[in-house]
């Protein structure tokens, strides 16, 4: 019985994940804050098969390569997405690995909204106030959230993202890196954004064909989970026409059980506590 099989059988227990992708990104890049209804869906359609680490990423055109810890193969790359001379604001950057101090999954509830704050409602997210509220919204302890941040071990925590970077050799943005189990084996490196069935597509071949997808929750019972989501997204997780998505939520803002918000990047909607 080769891995792939033995991986498949164990998969029942949801300790075993023979898959880990490393997902890199600038946290203020609109291209990757875009990636984000891809990989929402992949965790909740295949989220049994893989961990995820977010890595943080600047502009690493200054970074040299140094010397790669594991070897991936490049499957396709896209334009550059970072822009040339862009920097990432450094206490929001921080931030994020202060929020992730306080464990993995609070440091991903508190990068997406942070992206949220800045892509859906223009907040500015070099503010010390805003970043607090942004914790607080999302359950951390704002004490030592504000702590942390100041802290050497949020600055090491950042600059092991970079160093990690160029380790992989990432210097487009976003891009994704799939191990299996064996440390050995290469990664598969895919530079850029895809259509979901790309990402699909490379958990198969990882895993020999044994991937079976769960089903993704009704529309608003996933809302009620989300702090706010876009129209957009919402048509990407399940796999509807933007206007068609559109008209569906419209019904649940005549319902009061959605409320619209407008910004310069799309139609976006809070659950209301009737959702």
């Amino acid at each position: 019985m080769d891995w792939k099989t033995q991986s498949f059988l164990k998969l029942k227990d949801v300790r075993n994940k023979p898959i880990e992708i490393y997902v890199f990104i600038d946290p203020f890049c609109e291209e990757c804050w875009l990636l984000n209804p891809i990989i929402k869906k992949l965790q909740l359609q295949y989220g049994d098969y893989f961990t995820l680490k977010h890595v943080l990423c600047g502009n690493l055109t200054v970074l040299n390569n140094g010397n790669k810890n594991r070897r991936q193969r490049t499957i396709g790359h896209d334009r550059n997405m970072m822009e040339q001379g862009t920097v990432v604001p450094h206490l929001a950057a921080i931030s994020i690995k202060a929020a992730e101090l306080q464990g993995k999954r609070n440091g991903i509830r508190f990068l997406r909204r942070l992206q949220e704050l800045l892509f859906a409602e223009q907040a500015n997210i070099t503010d010390i106030n805003t970043l607090e509220k942004c914790a607080k919204s999302v359950g951390l302890d704002c004490k030592e959230f504000i702590r942390d941040i100041y802290s050497s071990s949020a600055s090491r925590a950042f600059q092991c993202d970079i160093r990690i970077s160029s380790e992989m050799n990432v210097t487009e943005m976003p891009a994704m890196v799939f191990f299996n189990e064996h440390i050995e084996d290469e990664g598969l490196k895919i530079t850029g954004r895809y259509s979901y069935s790309i990402y699909v597509q490379i958990l198969k071949e990882m895993m020999g064909g044994y991937v079976h997808p769960t089903k993704i929750p009704p529309l608003e019972k996933y809302l009620s989970g989300q702090s706010i989501i876009s129209t957009h997204d919402l048509s990407i997780i399940y796999d509807m026409p933007y206007q068609q998505m559109e008209r569906k939520l419209k019904k649940l803002q005549l319902q009061r059980k959605v409320e619209k918000i407008n910004s310069a990047y799309g139609s976006y909607w809070k659950c209301l506590q009737s959702c």
